[in-house]
This record gives C-alpha cells, sequence and structure tokens, in this order.
C-alpha cells in the first residue's frame, strides 16, 4: 500500500528526549519491511505552540505565527529522519511534486510549508500527490467522538463516518487557529473528501497503532465517502 501518515508533534515531543522518536522510527521501519511505500507529515507539537505563543505576545500576525509552527515542524522532522537512517530519505519534503520524484523504497518524511495550513493538509497533498491508498492521521486525542472525552467519560466513539459529518463535528466542536487544528484541519478534510482518500484517525500514543490501521484492526474512526 501507499500510505501517508500525518503524525502529531505532541506525539514525538511528549517524552521530551529521543525515546518517541526512536518508537516511531521502529514502527515505521516494519511497514517499510512489509512492502508499504510511505510519507510521513510530522506536526510541530509542544515545540510549535510555544513559540506561537511567545510570538503572540510580541503581537506577531497569523502569518508570522504560522511560519514559526513551520520551523518547529521541520525541527522533528529531521529528528525523526535521524531516527530511521538509512530507511529514510535524508531530504525534508515540503512540496507534492518532490513526493511524485521521490518516492521510493526509502520512507519521505516532511513537515509544514505554507503559512495558512497544516501538516494535515500537507499529508492529504503528499497522499493525493503519491497516489495513496490510505491516510492515517496519529493523534494524542484517539478517535473521533460526540463529545470531548476528556470531560466527558461516557462520550461516544464512532467507529466510521463520512467526510461531510466529520466536517461537521470539527466545525462545531473545534476552534482552528496557528498551531493548533483540533482533531483535523478543515481544509484537509474537504481536499481529502474531493481526492476520496480513506483517512483513518486513531490514538497514536501507542506507536503500534499505526501497524494496526493499516492492518485493518485499529480501534479509531475510518472516514471515506
Amino acid at each position: 500500500m501507499k500510505i501517508s501518515i500525518s503524525l502529531g508533534g505532541s506525539l514525538l515531543t511528549r517524552q521530551g528526549n529521543a525515546d518517541a522518536y526512536r518508537a516511531y522510527a521502529t514502527v515505521l521501519r516494519r511497514l517499510k519491511e512489509d512492502g508499504h511505500q510511505l510519507v510521513v507529515v510530522c506536526g510541530g507539537g509542544r515545540l510549535a505552540r510555544d513559540f506561537i505563543s511567545i510570538g503572540r505576545k510580541l503581537d506577531a500576525n497569523h502569518y508570522l505565527q504560522d511560519r514559526l509552527g513551520i520551523l518547529a515542524t521541520h525541527v522533528n522532522a529531521l529528528l525523526l529522519i535521524a531516527a530511521l537512517g538509512e530507511d529514510a530519505d535524508t531530504r525534508l519534503h515540503r512540496r507534492g511534486g518532490e513526493i511524485r520524484k521521490h518516492l521510493s523504497d526509502r520512507i519521505l518524511v516532511g513537515g509544514g510549508h505554507l503559512p495558512g495550513s497544516s501538516t494535515d493538509y500537507r499529508a492529504v497533498l503528499f497522499a493525493e500527490a503519491m497516489g495513496a491508498d490510505l491516510i492515517v492521521n496519529a493523534t494524542d486525542y484517539g478517535g473521533v467522538f460526540d463529545r470531548d472525552p476528556s470531560k466527558h467519560p461516557d462520550a461516544k466513539q464512532f467507529n466510521s463516518l463520512s467526510f461531510g459529518q466529520l466536517e461537521e463535528i470539527i466545525r462545531k466542536r473545534f476552534k482552528q487557529s496557528p498551531g493548533d487544528y483540533g482533531l483535523f484541519d478543515l481544509k484537509a478534510v474537504r481536499r481529502a473528501r474531493r481526492c476520496q482518500i480513506p483517512l483513518i484517525i486513531i490514538d497514536g500514543t501507542d506507536p503500534e497503532e499505526i501497524v494496526r490501521a493499516v492492518e485493518g484492526s485499529h480501534s479509531g474512526t475510518e472516514i471515506r465517502g
């Protein structure tokens, strides 16, 4: 399969050391060895949010805030490339044309590129460029719920949704801003819907869940149609 993975920066930075990068590299390497072609887009995580917060206090506009967040995604992407070693293409990818040109048996790793959009959107663009069979969004939030599960223990998780239903949920429950696009970037949802590439949103705090998403045994939410 050809798979585009949006890997939340909070997953990579939550331990504050190299261990998380190694853990996700191990899982990605296994998928590669199983014959899958992978593109991974890294989010900025806590680093991006910290930089953006400082920028706001300095009266930075949204464009500059986005630029700060983009640079944080590049740091995470380069660290993941280091963790992958010879299994990764050493270039940091930002454009769809690069993906088409360099797609191979090595794992391609990218980050943010243009202000005004998220790494979720970048993952969808890369999926479109590579003719992906699947988009996996690995976050620390998990699947899609009818309410915030951190506040409502009885929140119901959806096993499957249409892209239209996902867009409605995001519009009602999440405010999107530089460095914080909530569950998934609305612009990315609309693009994935046009491309008709299935999207799976998973709890990526367990790196193995990425493998389960590819194999079909995940505990997340699948979006199609």
